[in-house]
């Protein structure tokens, strides 16, 4: 299967499950894997024929900066629903990480990891 990546993706927002990251904006990173077919955007040279980078970003950015989620896991499914609802995709990995999570102890980051595909 042929993939779009997109890697480290950085966007501040409030997810979380305390009132401080309710509150206080922090930094989160996705990163996208979009499988599908690019045998014909491969021959014709033609953005329609694939996906268009700015569109996905955007669609991206308006989720993790929009309204609030709790967990990073719910964070990671609705992006992947937005991405198979919005655009030709035959599956989607969706990896949210969060390098400043509240957590005591020396970490890069946390973060979640989900595949999705279209039904």
């Amino acid at each position: 299967m042929d993939k779009i990546v997109a890697q480290g993706m950085r966007f501040n927002a409030c997810h979380g499950v305390s009132p401080e990251e309710k509150r206080n904006p922090q930094p989160f990173i996705v990163d996208l894997e979009l499988s599908l077919d690019l045998d014909k955007a491969g021959r014709s040279d033609h953005l329609e024929d694939t996906v268009d980078y700015g569109a996905v970003f955007q669609c991206v950015q308006d989720i993790v900066e929009g309204p609030s989620f709790n967990l990073l896991e719910a964070l990671a499914q609705a992006i992947a629903d937005r991405l198979l609802a919005e655009f030709t995709l035959e599956a989607v990995k969706v990896s949210v990480k969060k390098p400043e999570a509240p957590v005591k102890g020396d970490f890069k980051y946390f973060s979640v990891i989900i595949e999705r595909f279209q039904q």
